[in-house]
């Protein structure tokens, strides 16, 4: 390990980069670190590795004093207490230990613009883009430019805060499925998220004994070059926000926003962009896909996992409430899942993640009861409204509302629906635990994970998709998810519905080049002896009058019937081409109140279909070109050679 360099200005971010074991050393950590008082925890939990790497960010960040989280329940309410004091959260006396906290305005997204990968070539992050075209699968940054942005940003920019050291897993603590992060923060509110969200404090220390690997995580909600902060409730410097990630150091360096996936650092950064490349060294995956447990009537369980966009429908899924009699449906997690073959050569997922960060505007008792059942206790919520018989409303809560009640939009001003403006941010959320959903798998902290029979793609595609396709074999089911697209949605800083490519819905979260993933995704075949089937899903499909076609919600457990039989190699489908379909009566619509018309949901428009592979085919040329494996422009091949012939 380097020399510690003594003044801020001179620590360089190689310091912060170094690999390889640090060498057993006392660096004085007593009650203080280098100079810097310990306000709370023992520093004798720390290893030396971890030891080291809060020295390094004492050293350029310059915080008032440290505070070495252990994740309890009296070192929570401490820092409730704080956010309460400077405004940062409001309580809600309506619920039991529930929290509003209010962004700044110019912070309520992801930054996908200022997030970038560092690696020694450009290559090794993104695909080159055809002469001409801005690649837009992912951001690179040099070595020289990473250290750059890192000490014109950090230095200083915790002088008069706390700094936060966040010990946290992901994946139960001790699975041979997890891996640990340090995250140091200057945030009350992202250490008590991160309490939810990821297994947090003293048990993780003491694993990290035991094993000493992690990923390094520094965050800073920042300070504007001109001092000021605009709200003292929120500090942030929207303007220079940068999210940065050096795969081959294991370490993600976060600056200027406060805001979910850019500050909860096990989220996004770790658990799918760092997570994919130690996936692709280790020979699993790590996705952007929830996972859920479906037993039929028969008694028979069986495990999936769905890759949709944000703000597709993932929740809503992940705890569906079937309304198929006899179907019974069990989360395991919502948004991300860490899959790897075992021994039998069975796919084995986990569910990384403590807790559910949901999109809140849709949520209800009508879309989603389960959630709503789940997030009403210990939960914080982030740029909803207020109510003011001391609770929370967004849009799709209408029927919650009791009469007389009045409504403080999210910016903290009095609202009501003639305004024509949303009560809520479209991009607010809930951040609870998972263990409180009623349907929570039981095999959810399983540390051998739960084994995928299919894995869904989808989007929210209103024209020409069907209701539901299942690819042929293994290669066409990663053509399916390489080719994934689906309208923008809140939880980018997009405006407007356009048709975009979201390859795995994984396009905001690559953490290496896309042609290389595609590639790692192929390769899975030779690892399994029982490959999960592989299909897309498409609730969104809209009629000519505009309507949705399909009901969705509780009616998505009629595809999910489907999914199942074919599981168990039912000969229940019909070949089309693009994939195989229910055939003919084998979608059970029993029961059902809404009248679909199978027809023209399952109908595949030869001109429509022509222009999805001529726009997938200009994507993959202009967008991966020679780093995309011939397999996959064979899969697009034979699809238009199909659509050409059979439709």
């Amino acid at each position: 390990m380097p020399e510690l360099i003594e003044t801020p200005k001179q620590i360089s971010a190689s310091c912060l980069h170094q690999q390889g074991k640090y060498k057993q050393t006392n660096f004085g950590l007593y009650s203080h670190i280098r100079g810097t008082n310990v306000s709370y925890g023992d520093v004798n939990s720390l290893t030396p590795a971890v030891k080291a790497f809060v020295e390094e960010s004492v050293a350029l960040c310059q915080p008032d004093q440290v505070h070495i989280c252990d994740g309890s329940e009296t070192e929570n309410k401490l820092l409730l207490k704080l956010m309460l004091e400077v405004g940062t959260i409001i309580p809600l006396p309506k619920y039991e230990n529930c929290w509003l906290a209010r962004t700044n305005p110019a912070d309520v997204a992801r930054v996908e613009s200022r997030t970038f990968i560092c690696t020694e070539t450009k290559e090794e992050t993104i695909p080159t883009p055809k002469e001409g075209v801005k690649g837009t699968l992912g951001n690179w940054i040099s070595p020289a430019d990473m250290d750059k942005a890192i000490n014109e940003r950090f230095p200083g920019c915790m002088k008069g805060r706390t700094m936060y050291v966040v010990p946290f897993s992901m994946g139960p603590v001790g699975s041979p499925l997890s891996k640990i992060g340090i995250e140091v923060t200057d945030s009350a509110y992202v250490v008590a998220s991160m309490r939810i969200m990821t297994r947090m404090g003293a048990a993780v220390l003491a694993e990290l004994q035991k094993q000493g690997d992690f990923v390094r995580a520094m965050h800073s909600v920042g300070t504007p070059a001109n001092g000021v902060v605009e709200r003292t409730a929120w500090p942030c410097d929207p303007e220079r926000t940068i999210i940065l990630h050096k795969p081959d150091a294991n370490l993600i360096v976060s600056y200027g926003s406060g805001y979910g996936g850019n500050s909860l650092l096990g989220k996004k950064c770790f658990a799918l962009r760092i997570g994919s490349t130690i996936a692709k060294r280790e020979g699993w995956l790590a996705e952007h896909m929830l996972i859920l447990g479906v037993t039929n009537p028969k008694g028979v369980k069986t495990y999936l996992t769905a890759a949709f966009p944000s703000a597709c429908g993932k929740t809503n899924l992940a705890m569906l409430n079937p309304s198929l009699p006899g179907f019974k449906v069990e989360c395991v997690g919502d948004d991300i899942a860490w899959m790897k073959f075992d021994a039998n050569g069975d796919l084995r997922a986990i569910n990384p993640e403590n807790g559910f960060f949901g999109v809140a505007p849709g949520t209800s008792v009508e879309t989603n009861p389960i959630a709503m059942k789940t997030v009403f206790k210990n939960t914080i919520f982030t740029n909803v409204a207020y109510t003011s018989d001391g609770g929370v409303y967004w849009e799709g809560m209408e029927s919650s509302l009791a009469d007389g009640v009045e409504i403080t939009d999210w910016l903290g001003n009095p609202w009501n629906k003639s305004s024509g403006k949303p009560a809520a941010h479209p991009n607010s959320r809930f951040c609870t635990p998972a263990a409180q959903c009623p349907i929570i798998d039981p095999a959810w902290e399983d540390p051998a994970g739960v084994p995928i029979s299919a894995i869904l793609f989808g989007g929210r595609r209103p024209a020409g998709v069907p209701l539901i396709y299942e690819a042929r074999n293994w290669a066409h089911g990663v053509f399916m998810g390489a080719a994934m697209r689906s309208e923008s949605t809140a939880a980018a800083e997009y405006k407007g519905k356009i048709i975009m490519h979201d390859p795995f819905a994984m396009r905001p979260f690559f953490g290496y080049n896309f042609g290389h993933y595609v590639q790692h995704w192929l390769s899975m075949e030779s690892h399994g002896k029982n490959l999960p089937k592989i299909f897309h899903v498409n609730w969104f499909r809209k009629g000519a009058d505009g309507k949705f076609m399909w009901p969705g919600y509780g009616e998505n457990s009629r595809v999910i019937d489907w999914i199942l039989r074919r599981v168990n190699n039912e000969d229940c489908f019909l070949d089309t081409a693009v994939g195989r379909i229910p055939a003919q009566n084998e979608l059970h619509l029993e029961g059902m109140k809404d009248q679909v018309d199978l027809t023209e949901i399952f109908s595949l428009p030869k001109d429509f279909w022509l222009k999805e592979t001529e726009d997938i085919k200009n994507y993959f040329d202009s967008q991966i070109g020679k780093d995309l494996p011939k397999e996959i422009y064979l899969e697009l091949k034979m699809l238009q050679e199909r659509i050409e012939n059979e439709l």
